[in-house]
Formats: C-alpha cells, sequence, structure tokens
C-alpha cells in the first residue's frame, strides 16, 4: 500500500539500450518512456510487483528509439495515454515511429510547463540534446521531488534553477571519455556523443550532480551507461570520489546508487 506522504519510484532500465521508469502515488501510476519491447517493460514492472494494466499515462521525454521502442505497442494494447510536446509528437508521427495511435491517448505537455496528475505535479524542462525537442521531469508531490536528468550535453544554468535540491536524481553518467575516445565507434559517432548536444559524461554527471544537490538530497541514481564506452564500477567510483573531493559525505547522507539496463530497482520510497 502506498504511504500517503510522497511517492514510490523504481529505474525499470537505464542505459544505452533502453530506458523506462515508473512512478505511483495513491491517486496515479506513471512511466517515463519505454524504450525496450513491450513484453519487457512488462517483465521489469513484474519485478517491483507492478501490473502494466495499472499504468494511467505514460510521459515520452524524445523520440529517440532508445526511449520509446515499446510505446506504441503497450498504448495500443493497453490503451495508456500518452504526453509529449508539440514539436515531439509531429516528429513521431511524421516518422511514424509508434505506429498507429487513437488520437484521444494522445495529448500535449509543453516544455517548461506542470502538469497535474491527481496528486503528483509533474514540471518538464528542456534538454541539450540532438533530437527534435527533448524534455525531461520533475515529479513533486508534499514537498518531496524526484528529478530525471539524461540524454543531455551539458547542463545550464537555467535548467540547474529548475532542478536543484530535489529530494533525488536519476543523473546521466554515460560514458568514460578516454574509453569513448579509444573505442571503436565512428569519429563523427565520438563527435556527437561529445557534444554539446551529446551526453554527459562520468565527470560532467559528477560535476553537475554536485552543483544541483541541496540539503533535500538523499540520492543520486547513476544513469544512461553506455554497455561499450563506461564501466559501471568506474562511473561510481567517479561520482563517489568528485562529492567526496567537495565535501559532500557519500556515506551518511547522500547515497550513490547503480542502474541496470536488464532490471528494475527496487521500488524506493521518497
Amino acid at each position: 500500500m502506498t504511504e500517503q506522504n510522497g511517492f514510490k519510484y523504481s529505474i525499470l532500465a537505464s542505459g544505452s539500450t533502453g530506458n523506462s521508469f515508473y512512478l505511483e502515488t495513491p491517486k496515479k501510476k506513471l512511466l517515463v518512456d519505454a524504450g525496450l519491447s513491450g513484453k519487457k517493460i512488462e517483465s521489469l514492472l513484474a519485478e517491483i510487483d507492478r501490473d502494466i494494466h495499472d499504468v494511467d499515462a505514460l510521459l515520452i521525454t524524445h523520440e529517440h528509439s532508445d526511449h520509446i521502442k515499446g510505446i506504441g505497442v503497450l498504448a495500443r494494447k493497453y490503451g495508456i495515454d500518452l504526453y509529449a510536446n508539440t514539436l515531439t509528437w509531429s516528429e513521431l508521427d511524421e516518422k511514424n515511429a509508434l505506429g498507429k495511435i487513437p488520437s484521444e491517448q494522445k495529448h500535449i505537455f509543453e516544455m517548461g510547463k506542470t502538469m497535474t496528475f491527481g496528486d503528483l505535479d509533474v514540471e518538464s524542462f528542456g534538454v541539450s540534446h540532438d533530437a527534435i525537442s527533448p524534455q525531461f521531469y520533475r515529479f513533486m508531490k508534499d514537498n518531496k521531488s524526484f528529478v530525471m536528468l539524461t540524454d543531455t550535453g551539458y547542463v545550464s544554468d537555467r535548467m540547474r534553477g529548475t532542478i536543484e535540491n530535489a529530494d533525488g536524481y536519476l543523473m546521466e553518467s554515460n560514458h568514460d571519455i578516454e574509453i569513448l575516445r579509444m573505442g571503436g565507434y565512428p569519429w563523427k559517432t565520438k563527435q556527437r556523443i561529445l557534444s554539446d548536444q551529446g551526453h554527459l559524461s562520468n565527470e560532467d554527471g559528477a560535476e553537475a550532480a554536485f552543483n544541483i544537490l541541496g540539503n533535500k538530497t538523499k540520492r543520486i541514481f547513476l544513469g544512461h551507461l553506455s554497455l561499450h564506452n563506461n564501466i559501471k564500477e568506474l562511473a561510481h567510483l567517479t561520482m563517489d570520489g568528485y562529492l567526496q573531493q567537495h565535501d559532500v559525505d557519500t556515506k551518511r547522507e547522500v547515497n550513490i546508487i547503480d542502474t541496470s539496463h536488464e532490471h528494475a530497482s527496487k521500488l524506493f520510497d521518497i
């Protein structure tokens, strides 16, 4: 039974192979993205004893396949309401990326706006990524909040002002710069990842986390790790080392938590 105070959440999957996030309050159950097959999303929810039939809405961050792969199937099979901004919908529709979705299931959630889902307020904010109009979300209830921040090449001052001092963060630690540079990706792909419209490196993610955390912050989840250009232990050590160097107690004050591209995290209370 969900307690009335705050909310519960799980990082169902986070990584270059697919991303999905689950959040529930006493009144609403939401997904953000479904970048794996519909069947895999169902099995990830089952890992935390939750059922896709109960999901009320699915929020879309942007049109890249590792965030939308299973959305069309889930929307048609279960009648889930979908939310994205106008430009993202235009891109999805133009490319027929989700297949045919009944118009009554398609809703607009513009960048920079706050929408209320039952007893939960959700604020969207823009990020710097090579998608048409990428946005992520801050979830707020009972003076508690959780922020998702991946798929951005840098964190702007404006972004920082929107997302600072949350209770928890899903923070991008996509790649280690040296592993990426030495790896087998084409140079053009490497340039894209390293650009201001690419992804945060381990070091960038650690610096960004330090700049936005506050006295409320208790958990930082390391998100969107590249399968080929990162190592989980290295991402963890980079975040831990940076925060400790800047006098953040990562043993008692802020807990750094790894995520998986294959298995859901436990269901956390905020």
